[in-house]
């Protein structure tokens, strides 16, 4: 694997764990079981039956969780401390064909990278579940599970695309982030009632 599939499996990875961890660990377990993606040494855990097993079944019931108003940002929360430190691992590991030094960045980089993008998702839903009803949630669910699917497609199959499609994101993301912390903010303050004044729409005016 040459330095710029690596990069961008190690993206892509970090990126997609933020929003969906245990496909994405299913999906790149599968792909180099059946010799369709080569997987570094650190990774090769993921090909193994009991990882792939379990990786299946919490893939299984993280899509149904998702798809639960309210439920939702319960499972974001818990997984706050899931997430991250996968994400981190997996892009370390992506790195395995490198250098000790490079390894490390890596693991660092896609901590950051999966942190934004998990706050992000989570961000998002929380503002999505102000509203009552369900359609809003589902949609933004389907379109959570499309995102990590083409983010694994591109990082296996178009690797250069994948990281200009990266840092579009993260430029993007800089620019949302703080706005949305000040719309969670106020969400609080609502919930805990020293806030009585309508909520904000998340979306910047």
């Amino acid at each position: 694997m040459d330095a710029l599939s690596q990069l961008a499996l190690a993206g892509g990875l970090a990126w997609a764990s933020g929003i969906r961890l245990y496909v994405t660990i299913f999906i790149v377990g599968l792909l180099g079981r059946y010799g369709y993606l080569h997987l570094p040494e650190p990774l090769l855990v993921l090909q193994h039956t009991w990882v792939l097993a379990a990786a299946g079944i919490m893939a299984t019931g993280e899509f149904l969780a998702d798809k639960l108003p309210g439920f939702d940002s319960v499972w974001d929360a818990l997984h706050t401390f899931i997430r991250i430190p996968a994400g981190a691992f997996l892009a370390w590991g992506a790195m395995g064909d490198s250098t000790p030094a490079m390894q490390m960045a890596a693991g660092i980089v896609g901590g950051l990278i999966t942190s934004g993008t998990h706050l992000a998702k989570s961000g998002g839903r929380a503002a999505i579940n102000t509203s009552p009803e369900p359609f809003t949630n589902w949609t933004a669910s389907a379109g959570e599970d499309g995102l990590a699917l083409g983010v694994l497609f591109l990082a296996v199959q178009h690797p250069l695309i994948l990281l200009v499609a990266l840092a579009v994101f993260l430029l993007v993301l800089v620019w949302c982030l703080p706005k949305l912390f000040r719309f969670l903010a106020r969400v609080l303050r609502f919930l805990n009632g020293r806030d009585t004044a309508a909520l904000p729409s998340p979306t910047p005016r």
